[in-house]
Protein backbone atom coordinates (compact mmCIF):
# COMPACT_ATOMS: atom_id res chain seq x y z
CA UNK A 1 0.00 0.00 0.00
CA UNK A 2 1.16 3.59 -0.83
CA UNK A 3 3.06 5.57 2.01
CA UNK A 4 0.69 8.41 1.56
CA UNK A 5 -2.08 5.80 2.23
CA UNK A 6 -2.68 5.33 5.72
CA UNK A 7 -5.46 2.81 5.54
CA UNK A 8 -8.26 1.55 3.17
CA UNK A 9 -11.84 1.03 4.66
CA UNK A 10 -14.18 -1.29 2.29
CA UNK A 11 -17.83 -0.16 2.71
CA UNK A 12 -20.39 -2.68 4.00
CA UNK A 13 -23.55 -2.90 1.82
CA UNK A 14 -26.35 -3.89 3.22
CA UNK A 15 -29.93 -4.28 1.36
CA UNK A 16 -33.04 -2.48 3.11
CA UNK A 17 -35.69 -3.88 0.52
CA UNK A 18 -34.47 -2.63 -2.95
CA UNK A 19 -32.68 0.10 -1.79
CA UNK A 20 -29.01 -0.58 -1.40
CA UNK A 21 -26.60 1.47 1.63
CA UNK A 22 -22.97 1.32 1.78
CA UNK A 23 -21.86 2.54 5.07
CA UNK A 24 -17.60 3.06 5.38
CA UNK A 25 -17.57 4.51 9.27
CA UNK A 26 -17.59 3.67 11.78
CA UNK A 27 -15.34 0.98 10.56
CA UNK A 28 -13.69 -1.77 13.34
CA UNK A 29 -10.13 -0.10 12.47
CA UNK A 30 -11.56 3.22 12.02
CA UNK A 31 -13.95 4.93 13.95
CA UNK A 32 -13.75 8.64 13.09
CA UNK A 33 -11.78 10.36 10.77
CA UNK A 34 -11.42 14.10 12.15
CA UNK A 35 -14.77 14.73 13.45
CA UNK A 36 -16.69 12.33 11.10
CA UNK A 37 -18.18 9.65 12.91
CA UNK A 38 -20.96 7.97 10.15
CA UNK A 39 -20.38 7.87 6.68
CA UNK A 40 -23.66 6.04 4.34
CA UNK A 41 -23.76 6.20 0.54
CA UNK A 42 -27.25 5.68 -0.18
CA UNK A 43 -28.07 3.85 -3.41
CA UNK A 44 -27.92 4.52 -6.34
CA UNK A 45 -31.33 3.38 -6.59
CA UNK A 46 -34.71 3.60 -8.47
CA UNK A 47 -37.83 3.62 -7.38
CA UNK A 48 -41.18 3.06 -9.41
CA UNK A 49 -44.08 5.17 -9.19
CA UNK A 50 -46.33 5.12 -5.33
CA UNK A 51 -42.48 3.83 -4.17
CA UNK A 52 -40.15 6.13 -1.79
CA UNK A 53 -38.41 6.12 1.03
CA UNK A 54 -39.96 6.51 4.44
CA UNK A 55 -37.46 6.96 7.35
CA UNK A 56 -40.07 7.32 10.63
CA UNK A 57 -39.37 9.74 13.25
CA UNK A 58 -35.84 8.59 15.64
CA UNK A 59 -33.98 10.82 17.69
CA UNK A 60 -30.55 12.34 17.93
CA UNK A 61 -28.03 13.38 19.82
CA UNK A 62 -23.93 14.97 20.22
CA UNK A 63 -23.73 14.93 16.30
CA UNK A 64 -24.56 17.36 13.47
CA UNK A 65 -25.99 15.16 10.62
CA UNK A 66 -25.70 16.30 6.65
CA UNK A 67 -27.37 15.22 3.80
CA UNK A 68 -26.21 15.34 0.48
CA UNK A 69 -27.66 14.44 -2.72
CA UNK A 70 -26.37 13.19 -6.03
CA UNK A 71 -29.83 12.58 -7.88
CA UNK A 72 -33.52 12.49 -6.19
CA UNK A 73 -35.25 14.22 -3.70
CA UNK A 74 -36.23 13.71 0.47
CA UNK A 75 -38.15 15.59 2.73
CA UNK A 76 -37.22 16.76 5.94
CA UNK A 77 -38.92 17.24 8.90
CA UNK A 78 -38.32 18.05 12.93
CA UNK A 79 -39.21 18.44 15.72
CA UNK A 80 -38.01 22.00 15.76
CA UNK A 81 -40.95 22.55 12.84
CA UNK A 82 -38.89 22.07 9.55
CA UNK A 83 -40.23 21.16 7.12
CA UNK A 84 -37.76 21.14 4.33
CA UNK A 85 -37.02 19.20 0.91
CA UNK A 86 -33.46 18.77 -0.46
CA UNK A 87 -32.17 18.43 -3.75
CA UNK A 88 -29.10 17.57 -5.77
CA UNK A 89 -26.65 19.94 -4.54
CA UNK A 90 -27.94 21.24 -1.61
CA UNK A 91 -26.97 21.07 2.29
CA UNK A 92 -29.27 19.86 5.06
CA UNK A 93 -27.39 20.79 8.46
CA UNK A 94 -28.87 19.88 11.55
CA UNK A 95 -27.61 20.13 15.12
CA UNK A 96 -28.72 17.59 17.13
CA UNK A 97 -27.16 18.74 20.30
CA UNK A 98 -28.72 18.02 23.42
CA UNK A 99 -31.47 16.31 21.20
CA UNK A 100 -33.57 16.16 18.18
CA UNK A 101 -36.32 14.39 16.47
CA UNK A 102 -36.93 13.70 12.79
CA UNK A 103 -38.54 12.16 9.68
CA UNK A 104 -37.32 11.53 6.36
CA UNK A 105 -39.50 10.67 3.36
CA UNK A 106 -39.81 10.96 -0.61
CA UNK A 107 -41.47 14.20 -1.48
CA UNK A 108 -45.18 13.05 -2.51
CA UNK A 109 -44.74 14.45 -6.40
CA UNK A 110 -41.19 11.99 -6.33
CA UNK A 111 -43.24 9.27 -4.53
CA UNK A 112 -46.23 9.49 -7.73
CA UNK A 113 -44.14 9.88 -10.40
CA UNK A 114 -41.24 7.27 -9.34
CA UNK A 115 -37.89 8.65 -8.87
CA UNK A 116 -34.15 7.89 -8.18
CA UNK A 117 -32.22 8.51 -5.25
CA UNK A 118 -28.52 9.16 -4.93
CA UNK A 119 -26.26 10.64 -2.10
CA UNK A 120 -24.48 10.67 0.83
CA UNK A 121 -25.69 10.82 4.91
CA UNK A 122 -22.74 11.98 7.63
CA UNK A 123 -22.57 12.74 11.39
CA UNK A 124 -20.23 15.04 12.34
CA UNK A 125 -19.38 14.61 16.22
CA UNK A 126 -19.76 17.80 18.41
CA UNK A 127 -16.66 18.83 20.61
CA UNK A 128 -16.80 18.64 24.62
CA UNK A 129 -18.71 21.59 26.13
CA UNK A 130 -21.07 21.50 22.88
CA UNK A 131 -22.43 18.64 22.91
CA UNK A 132 -25.58 19.84 24.95
CA UNK A 133 -26.28 23.02 22.30
CA UNK A 134 -29.95 23.98 21.61
CA UNK A 135 -30.75 21.76 18.44
CA UNK A 136 -30.91 23.14 15.15
CA UNK A 137 -31.35 23.40 11.37
CA UNK A 138 -29.94 24.87 8.37
CA UNK A 139 -30.57 24.66 4.80
CA UNK A 140 -28.35 25.94 2.55
CA UNK A 141 -28.75 25.68 -1.71
CA UNK A 142 -26.27 24.57 -3.88
CA UNK A 143 -25.84 28.69 -5.06
CA UNK A 144 -24.76 28.96 -1.74
CA UNK A 145 -21.44 26.46 -1.53
CA UNK A 146 -18.31 27.34 -2.80
CA UNK A 147 -17.66 26.09 -5.90
CA UNK A 148 -14.40 25.95 -7.45
CA UNK A 149 -11.45 24.84 -10.30
CA UNK A 150 -8.36 23.20 -8.73
CA UNK A 151 -5.76 21.15 -10.70
CA UNK A 152 -8.33 20.65 -13.45
CA UNK A 153 -10.89 18.96 -11.31
CA UNK A 154 -13.91 20.80 -9.70
CA UNK A 155 -15.17 20.88 -6.13
CA UNK A 156 -17.79 21.95 -4.20
CA UNK A 157 -17.06 22.70 -0.46
CA UNK A 158 -20.19 21.50 1.71
CA UNK A 159 -18.79 22.03 5.44
CA UNK A 160 -15.74 23.81 6.61
CA UNK A 161 -12.62 25.16 4.95
CA UNK A 162 -10.50 24.15 2.21
CA UNK A 163 -7.92 25.27 -0.37
CA UNK A 164 -8.81 29.05 1.27
CA UNK A 165 -12.53 28.67 0.89
CA UNK A 166 -15.14 28.47 3.65
CA UNK A 167 -18.62 27.16 3.15
CA UNK A 168 -21.66 29.09 5.19
CA UNK A 169 -22.56 26.46 7.87
CA UNK A 170 -21.72 27.26 10.94
CA UNK A 171 -19.16 24.32 12.14
CA UNK A 172 -18.08 23.82 15.55
CA UNK A 173 -14.60 22.29 15.28
CA UNK A 174 -12.30 22.62 12.26
CA UNK A 175 -13.62 20.60 9.64
CA UNK A 176 -13.81 19.90 5.54
CA UNK A 177 -16.35 18.43 3.36
CA UNK A 178 -16.05 18.63 -0.73
CA UNK A 179 -17.85 16.93 -3.51
CA UNK A 180 -15.03 16.59 -6.43
CA UNK A 181 -15.43 15.87 -9.88
CA UNK A 182 -12.32 14.85 -11.90
CA UNK A 183 -12.52 14.50 -15.73
CA UNK A 184 -11.05 11.74 -16.99
CA UNK A 185 -7.09 12.64 -17.39
CA UNK A 186 -7.08 15.19 -14.67
CA UNK A 187 -5.32 15.22 -11.42
CA UNK A 188 -5.56 17.04 -8.34
CA UNK A 189 -2.81 17.21 -5.34
CA UNK A 190 -4.69 16.85 -2.15
CA UNK A 191 -2.43 19.48 0.06
CA UNK A 192 -5.70 20.05 2.32
CA UNK A 193 -4.76 21.94 5.49
CA UNK A 194 -6.84 19.42 8.29
CA UNK A 195 -5.00 16.96 10.31
CA UNK A 196 -6.97 13.97 9.18
CA UNK A 197 -8.12 13.67 6.03
CA UNK A 198 -9.69 10.83 3.71
CA UNK A 199 -11.20 10.02 0.27
CA UNK A 200 -14.17 8.16 -0.54
CA UNK A 201 -14.79 7.12 -4.36
CA UNK A 202 -18.29 7.13 -5.40
CA UNK A 203 -17.91 6.16 -9.33
CA UNK A 204 -15.68 5.79 -11.68
CA UNK A 205 -11.80 5.26 -11.74
CA UNK A 206 -9.28 6.56 -10.24
CA UNK A 207 -5.44 6.22 -8.49
CA UNK A 208 -4.16 7.98 -4.93
CA UNK A 209 -0.56 7.87 -5.65
CA UNK A 210 -0.44 5.95 -8.51
CA UNK A 211 -2.80 3.26 -6.74
CA UNK A 212 -5.95 2.25 -7.49
CA UNK A 213 -8.87 3.13 -5.70
CA UNK A 214 -12.08 0.99 -5.50
CA UNK A 215 -15.66 2.30 -5.66
CA UNK A 216 -17.45 2.35 -2.38
CA UNK A 217 -13.69 2.34 -0.68
CA UNK A 218 -12.34 5.11 1.45
CA UNK A 219 -8.70 5.89 1.46
CA UNK A 220 -7.70 7.47 5.14
CA UNK A 221 -4.55 9.65 3.78
CA UNK A 222 -1.34 9.38 5.97
CA UNK A 223 -0.69 12.88 7.90
CA UNK A 224 1.43 15.01 6.27
CA UNK A 225 1.22 13.70 3.11
CA UNK A 226 0.10 15.78 0.13
CA UNK A 227 -0.89 12.40 -2.67
CA UNK A 228 -2.17 12.94 -6.31
CA UNK A 229 -5.97 12.12 -6.89
CA UNK A 230 -5.98 11.05 -10.89
CA UNK A 231 -9.15 9.96 -13.07
CA UNK A 232 -8.42 7.08 -15.48
CA UNK A 233 -12.37 8.12 -16.49
CA UNK A 234 -14.89 10.79 -14.73
CA UNK A 235 -15.10 10.28 -11.20
CA UNK A 236 -16.71 11.44 -8.26
CA UNK A 237 -15.65 11.79 -5.14
CA UNK A 238 -15.95 13.04 -1.26
CA UNK A 239 -13.26 14.43 1.12
CA UNK A 240 -13.79 14.34 4.51
CA UNK A 241 -11.71 15.34 7.53
CA UNK A 242 -10.57 17.63 10.29
CA UNK A 243 -9.28 17.88 13.69
CA UNK A 244 -9.77 14.47 15.70
CA UNK A 245 -11.81 15.32 18.92
CA UNK A 246 -10.84 12.19 21.04
CA UNK A 247 -13.02 8.80 21.67
CA UNK A 248 -16.81 9.07 20.91
CA UNK A 249 -19.18 6.51 22.22
CA UNK A 250 -22.23 5.79 19.96
CA UNK A 251 -25.50 3.45 20.47
CA UNK A 252 -28.07 3.71 17.54
CA UNK A 253 -28.62 7.46 16.69
CA UNK A 254 -27.03 8.87 19.85
CA UNK A 255 -23.06 10.23 19.99
CA UNK A 256 -21.37 11.25 23.39
CA UNK A 257 -18.02 11.75 25.04
CA UNK A 258 -19.64 9.74 28.06
CA UNK A 259 -21.46 6.10 28.32
CA UNK A 260 -23.87 8.69 30.52
CA UNK A 261 -25.17 10.44 28.54
CA UNK A 262 -26.31 7.83 25.93
CA UNK A 263 -28.18 5.64 29.17
CA UNK A 264 -30.14 9.22 29.54
CA UNK A 265 -30.76 9.45 25.93
CA UNK A 266 -31.99 6.11 26.30
CA UNK A 267 -34.54 5.95 28.72
CA UNK A 268 -35.95 9.85 27.37
CA UNK A 269 -36.76 8.60 24.37
CA UNK A 270 -38.36 5.01 25.86
CA UNK A 271 -40.04 7.38 28.51
CA UNK A 272 -40.85 9.97 25.92
CA UNK A 273 -42.83 7.66 24.38
CA UNK A 274 -44.58 5.78 26.57
CA UNK A 275 -46.04 8.97 27.68
CA UNK A 276 -47.13 10.03 24.14
CA UNK A 277 -44.56 12.60 23.40
CA UNK A 278 -45.27 15.06 25.69
CA UNK A 279 -44.43 18.86 24.36
CA UNK A 280 -42.74 20.07 26.93
CA UNK A 281 -40.26 16.89 26.82
CA UNK A 282 -37.08 16.68 25.41
CA UNK A 283 -37.86 14.58 22.41
CA UNK A 284 -41.29 15.34 20.65
CA UNK A 285 -42.87 13.98 17.30
CA UNK A 286 -42.58 16.60 14.43
CA UNK A 287 -45.67 18.21 13.35
CA UNK A 288 -48.07 15.89 11.59
CA UNK A 289 -46.14 12.78 12.25
CA UNK A 290 -47.83 9.73 14.53
CA UNK A 291 -44.89 7.10 13.89
CA UNK A 292 -41.37 6.67 16.22
CA UNK A 293 -38.90 4.13 15.60
CA UNK A 294 -38.39 2.38 18.63
CA UNK A 295 -35.40 1.93 21.19
CA UNK A 296 -33.47 -0.97 19.66
CA UNK A 297 -33.03 -3.32 22.37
Amino acid sequence: MSAMIERRIEGRTRDLGGFEVRRVLPAPRQRMVGPFIFFDQMGPAQFAPGQGIDVRPHPHIGLATVTYLFEGALRHQDSLGIDAVIRPGDVNWMTAGRGVVHSERTPPPERADGHALYGIQTWVALPEGQEDIAPAFHHHPAASLPDFERDGARFRLILGTAWGHEAPAEVFSPIFYLHGTLPAGSAARLDIEHDERAVYLVSGEATMDGEALQPGEMAVLTPGSAPVLAAATESVVMLCGGTPLGKREIFWNFVASDADRLTQARADWSGAAAAGFPADGRFTLPAGETEHIPLPE
